[in-house]
């Protein structure tokens, strides 16, 4: 599988209770490669993100993303529209066990590129902490 350069556009936003909603969006070079499920989408975190020397990957199935991290932020979170998984999130300060609800999740995703929106909630010890929002454009290089 021959894994493509690409430009990737991500947005993030993220409202934690008694917060100011928190934006971010940046521009990263990153692959994407064909699987026999969909797509593979991966990039390098920096600075910006908090995350620096990590590397993040979605792998992009028809109706789930997977987000994959390794490096000194380690984790993976199950993305379903309609659905809760558990995962763990590990930080270099420490563990924890959260839990992901998606309440909506479009993926359209091709050799040129495409875009991954997600909307999901993240709960830990049975209580929200926040909702969030990623907008992911890929485009070819």
């Amino acid at each position: 599988m021959i894994k493509q350069p690409v430009m990737i556009q991500i947005k993030a936003f993220q409202h934690y209770e008694e917060m100011e909603q928190d934006k971010i969006g940046f521009l990263s070079a990153g692959t994407l490669c064909p699987t026999p499920f969909g797509w593979e989408l991966s990039y390098q975190e920096s600075a910006l993100t908090g995350m620096e020397g990590t590397t993040t990957t979605f792998l992009i199935e028809k109706q789930r993303v997977t987000l994959l991290r390794t490096g000194p932020v380690c984790s993976q979170m199950v993305f379903e529209e309609g659905r809760r998984h558990h995962s763990m999130y590990n930080t270099p300060y420490g563990a924890m066990e959260i839990l992901v609800s998606t309440s909506h999740l479009a993926a359209q995703m091709g050799p040129e590129g495409g875009s991954l929106e997600i909307d999901y909630a993240i709960e830990l010890d049975h209580a929200l902490m926040g909702q969030n929002h990623f907008r992911i454009t890929v485009r070819k290089k």
